[in-house]
């Protein structure tokens, strides 16, 4: 069986994160969908936090391949422990294509056995982030065509209360 990561901080999931995820989940014969942390960023979420909205996310879609965990060290050292065949990660612009392009070839260096395939977005998520959607959120703006259906109430909430607590 082929098995594919897809690692980001989904701080939080968004649709556009599902629908690389989903697609990734009609090639690859498992998708280990991949917490991980981002030292770039401060995360609102806890990382349990946001495995449980992709999994819900995930059962909603009702993807079977798919599996949820967490790692807090180097993705090559994971896809070698899973011996994963690729990486799969999303790309909305050519902005995102030079940092995936290091992050790709650094890869391959520590774990030659891995691929690393991007997949563009589809057009309409292509200014879909994480980081827009605690924006919106912060100003009380709908996120509801942002987010899985399923979760977008506790993000909602556990936004509010991150911002009250701010």
């Amino acid at each position: 069986m082929t098995v594919a990561i897809c690692p980001g901080s989904f701080d939080p999931v968004t649709v556009g994160h599902m629908d690389i995820i989903n697609r990734a989940a009609k090639i690859f014969g498992e998708v280990i969908v991949l917490v991980m942390p981002n030292f770039n960023k401060n995360s609102i979420f806890t990382v349990e936090q946001r495995m449980d909205f992709i999994r819900r996310a995930v059962e909603a879609d009702n993807k079977k391949n798919i599996k949820v965990e967490a790692h807090d060290g180097l993705l090559a050292d994971f896809a070698n422990k899973k011996k994963a065949d690729a990486i799969v990660k999303g790309l909305r612009a050519v902005s995102d294509f030079e940092y995936e392009f290091q992050m790709a070839l650094t890869n391959k260096k520590l774990n030659p056995d891995t691929e690393t395939i991007f997949l563009t977005t589809d057009a309409q998520n292509m200014y879909l982030s994480s980081s827009l959607v605690k924006q919106i959120a912060m100003y009380g703006g709908d996120i509801s065509d942002f987010v899985p259906s399923c979760i977008v109430d506790e993000i909602k909430k556990g936004l509010k209360q991150f911002y009250l607590k701010g």
